[in-house]
């Protein structure tokens, strides 16, 4: 049995390489082709494409790369329909994967689509290509279901994965002993765990912010550490060029930065607090229950466009699933780092607001740990097995 997969970026990637082992263990033949990450390469998933060539984020910049992801998406589509693929499941990415499995479900294909859009945000008029697009949609999150019940979408709440993966209710103060031990972090110094994004240009706009503010929060906390963990080989190069940058200035301080390969989840328990991008590291932030500052920022043109089509109050998922702000969300021209640096300091010297979100943290922790591998397993087995009768 052949399945189709499409992931473009590192969240997709961990999501495909838990489905794939859960598809697996129903149907042991089952092969998987199309585009993926290096966790679900390491299950034998065959990617006609690096996955990085997916990770265009805007209205404005995949505009550039349009030839290359028209020559792709007619790529997927002449291999999975001569091959007859049982299914495809476009994670995420949905610019990309929504188009493409418009076409794949125009040639018979059944078509599932993993990890539901923002159209909560983004406003409805998306939900009716969606309906016209997609067999099935497995949604992370139990507000975005309602919406697909409406239109009479088929659609399954399968929970987060990371969810699954961290363990609820654990001593936090024993754990961040822990994860600083291992990278050799001072014990008693307040730390700092920095995330500008995994794509090229997220990072190459957040990364000399946040390096900056970093730099003025040592002149307040000269014994301040900050910890960079890099997605990849080819961000950890950025990384080190724009700190090189940064640092030409000030050479001493290249002791307070650690950068490493990887290893977000321990670079987060070993912090007091993270400075991060928009995006699922958020959700992984709030799964290690540590207090956030959250970053937002686009090219100046895909900005102006987004201000006239978000509906929503907040951008970050912790605000998102509370309903409520628990996390400051800096957007667009307040990410400086003048700005940055007070609200990090300001996040630091406040033990009790930190402490105060943890309840908050912890159940919707408890919401969306469902087992979403398995779920989402079977419902796509359960689409199979209604498609062969």
């Amino acid at each position: 049995m052949l399945i189709g997969m499409v992931a473009g970026e590192t969240s997709g990637d961990m999501l495909g390489a838990g489905l794939m082992h859960a598809i697996r263990q129903r149907h042991p033949q089952a092969r998987f082709v199309g585009v993926g990450g290096p966790l679900m390469l390491a299950q034998g998933f065959e990617s006609i494409t690096p996955m990085e060539r997916l990770s265009v984020m805007g209205f404005v910049e995949p505009l550039g790369r349009l030839p290359e992801l028209l020559r792709l998406k007619r790529d997927l589509v002449t291999r999975l329909s001569s091959e007859q693929a049982a299914v495809f499941i476009g994670i995420d990415s949905p610019g990309f994967n929504l188009r493409l499995e418009q076409s794949l479900h125009d040639v018979g294909i059944k078509t599932v689509h993993y990890v539901s859009p923002s159209v909560w945000a983004w406003g409805k008029g998306r939900i009716k290509k969606i309906a016209r697009a997609v067999d099935l949609m497995l949604a992370l999150f139990p507000f975005e279901s309602d919406i697909y019940q409406q239109q009479g979408i088929p659609v399954h709440c399968v929970g987060h994965s990371l969810a699954d993966r961290i363990e609820p209710g654990q001593d936090q103060a024993w754990v961040r002993q822990q994860a600083r031990a291992a990278l050799q972090v001072p014990e008693t110094a307040p730390v700092v765990c920095l995330m500008p994004g995994s794509r090229k240009d997220e990072v190459q706009r957040l990364a000399p912010v946040f390096i900056a503010a970093a730099l003025q929060c040592l002149v307040q906390k000269p014994d301040l550490q900050f910890v960079i963990p890099c997605a990849n080989e080819r961000r950890r190069e950025q990384i080190d060029t724009l700190l090189a940058q940064a640092l030409v200035d000030a050479p001493t301080a290249r002791q307070a930065f650690l950068v490493t390969d990887g290893g977000s989840h321990q670079a987060m328990q070993a912090a007091d607090l993270v400075l991060l991008a928009s995006g699922t590291a958020t959700l992984e932030a709030l799964l290690l229950k540590r207090p956030m500052v959250v970053c937002y920022r686009l090219s100046a043109l895909t900005w102006a466009l987004a201000r006239r089509l978000v509906k929503v109050p907040f951008i970050s998922l912790p605000n998102l699933l509370a309903g409520r702000e628990l996390v400051p969300e800096l957007l667009q021209d307040q990410v400086t780092a003048s700005v940055v640096s007070a609200e990090v300091l300001s996040w630091l010297d406040d033990k009790a607001r930190q402490e105060s979100l943890y309840d908050a943290f912890e159940a919707i922790h408890q919401s969306i740990r469902l087992d979403a591998d398995q779920q989402a397993a079977a419902a796509v087995c359960q689409l199979l097995d209604e498609a062969a009768h």
